[in-house]
């Protein structure tokens, strides 16, 4: 399965994809009109220790942790994809707190979560961070799994 990989030395630190990925996922078709004055919640967040700007999203592991520990079963994977089904969601934030990367966050207004879905409710084909990451640091693609490692 195709997942979102972070070339950390061409990162710029920029925050682009943040914005984009607030804007593919803010169901409205103008960008300014979407994010102009607004605090945006992005599912994928910039991180920066050391100097070194990353990327840090969900990277739909094969043994997702978050799945396993969801007490409602708000969290699923089929095909490789987790993802949330907000109706279900109870905001207990076990999900949170067991995700070795960080990568689920209190959705905007707290309750529910949120985490990145590989764009495939908004955008279609390639995640939005990828395409307007103007360095391609961020790519979208398979990558073998080396034994003992985590997805």
């Amino acid at each position: 399965m195709k997942r979102i990989y972070v070339r950390e030395e061409w990162c710029l630190g920029c925050h682009l994809c943040e914005y984009y990925c607030a804007f593919a996922n803010s169901g409205k078709d103008d960008m300014a009109a979407a994010l102009k004055n607004v605090t945006i919640h992005p599912r994928i967040q910039i991180e920066e220790k050391n100097g070194v700007s990353f990327a840090v999203s969900c990277r739909h592991c094969e043994e997702p942790l978050c799945v396993k520990s969801c007490i409602s079963g708000a969290l699923s994977s089929h095909d490789g994809l987790i993802e949330v089904d907000v109706g279900k969601c109870v905001g207990c934030y076990t999900c949170i707190l067991v995700c070795p990367y960080g990568a689920i966050m209190p959705a905007e207004g707290g309750g529910v979560v949120q985490k990145c879905e590989l764009c495939v409710k908004n955008a279609g084909g390639i995640p939005a961070c990828v395409s307007h990451c103007p360095n391609q640091a961020i790519v979208f693609e398979e990558r073998e799994q080396k034994e003992g490692t985590v997805a």
